[in-house]
């Protein structure tokens, strides 16, 4: 296993659409496991596969307190959302150090498949419907600033392009 490189708001990759994923071999196995590792050493409870450039429909989720509940949709796709919605204070770790409220679906249900290429349905409120979501979000090229106000993005994103600019030149000289 290994920890991949997680893209950071604003990467032009993170608006990148993802495609189905048709083949289910070791090398998505081995994907899953090293973004596993990745999400749990950030540390995070869901990772995309688009936040990690590969732009394939899968993501993972693990929202228990010991990281021993790994959550595993690929090719997810929400066949119910609850009229009922809610705010929740996301982060992401792709923009990290920003947590903000968005107003989602208070709950879900989500028709997906496992790593095998089996379907399941799952039901879910609270932490893992937001969850849901926020990934699912990856996959289609949305990252949660964009629930937010104009001017809220545009200082995210300076944020963001700053502390990018801040790391390059430590890296730069230590070189």
């Amino acid at each position: 296993m290994s920890i991949l490189h997680i893209l950071r708001y604003p990467d032009p990759r993170l608006h990148k659409i993802a495609t189905p994923v048709r083949v289910f071999d070791e090398r998505l196995k081995q994907l899953i496991a090293d973004m596993a590792e990745t999400m749990y050493d950030a540390p995070g409870v869901g990772l995309a596969a688009s936040q990690v450039d590969v732009h394939e429909q899968l993501l993972i989720i693990d929202t228990s307190e010991d990281n021993k509940e790994l959550r595993v949709f690929i090719n997810p796709e929400i066949i119910w959302a609850s009229e009922e919605r809610k705010i929740y204070d996301e982060g992401c770790l792709s923009v990290p150090g920003v947590y903000d409220n968005v107003e989602r679906p208070a709950e879900v249900k989500v028709r997906a498949q496992d790593a095998d290429g089996q379907f399941f349905e799952l039901h879910a409120d609270g932490l893992l419907a937001v969850c849901i979501q926020h990934e699912m979000d990856h996959l289609q090229g949305k990252v949660f600033v964009e629930y937010l106000s104009p001017l809220k993005r545009n200082r995210i994103k300076t944020k963001m392009l700053k502390e990018e600019r801040d790391i390059k030149s430590r890296q730069n000289k230590r070189r």
